[in-house]
């Protein structure tokens, strides 16, 4: 699996990033990291991740998503994860984020979820 590659579309006024590849240590955290600043930098504070196609995170990769949701967080936005792996998911379970973090399986309910 080749490093991390974001598309980037908008759906009204939420900025949705399709991710693949993996969020690792180097390359990966901060394509991500480089990706939520400069969103947040052009003023977009609705972002979601969709994580469908990401198939491993490490912990920098995770440490990376928090720093992110706090970095969003902070600008009064919201940060909110899609279609998360079984792994990721399980992941999220064991460091205690996944009580952190908005998490949706369906595009349209996050989407909504932002109103």
């Amino acid at each position: 699996m080749a490093e991390l590659n974001i598309s980037e579309r908008q759906a009204g006024d939420v900025t949705v990033l399709d991710m693949s590849g993996k969020v690792t240590i180097g390359e990966g955290s901060v394509a991500l990291r480089n990706t939520i600043r400069r969103l947040l930098g052009e003023g977009k504070k609705k972002i979601l991740l969709n994580l469908s196609d990401v198939g491993y995170i490490d912990s920098s990769g995770i440490g990376e998503l928090v720093s992110s949701y706090t970095a969003v967080n902070k600008e009064s936005g919201s940060l909110k994860l899609l279609n998360l792996t079984q792994k990721i998911q399980d992941l999220l379970a064991i460091t205690k984020l996944l009580t952190v973090f908005d998490t949706y399986e369906d595009e349209s309910e996050a989407l909504a979820s932002y109103e």
